[in-house]
């Protein structure tokens, strides 16, 4: 399972809102099916590294389920 806990963190350690990355031209339906922890592209997870000037790690991480 996928987890964009890293991105509500990153957000928070950077001052950043959801209305200031949406001003940065990240699309606000996007982070709102983040936020419902929807999948998105890799081309999504690339921007909010490109805006918020961070790593793949600070935004998504991978968490194991046990079968």
């Amino acid at each position: 399972m996928m987890s964009y806990e890293p991105l509500f963190k990153t957000m928070k350690q950077k001052g950043i809102t959801s209305y200031q990355l949406q001003k940065m031209g990240f699309n606000r339906a996007t982070y709102y099916s983040i936020k419902s922890g929807k999948s998105v592209s890799t081309n999504t997870i690339a921007l909010l590294c490109k805006l918020l000037k961070c790593r793949v790690e600070e935004v998504i991480e991978y968490i194991h389920e046990e079968e």
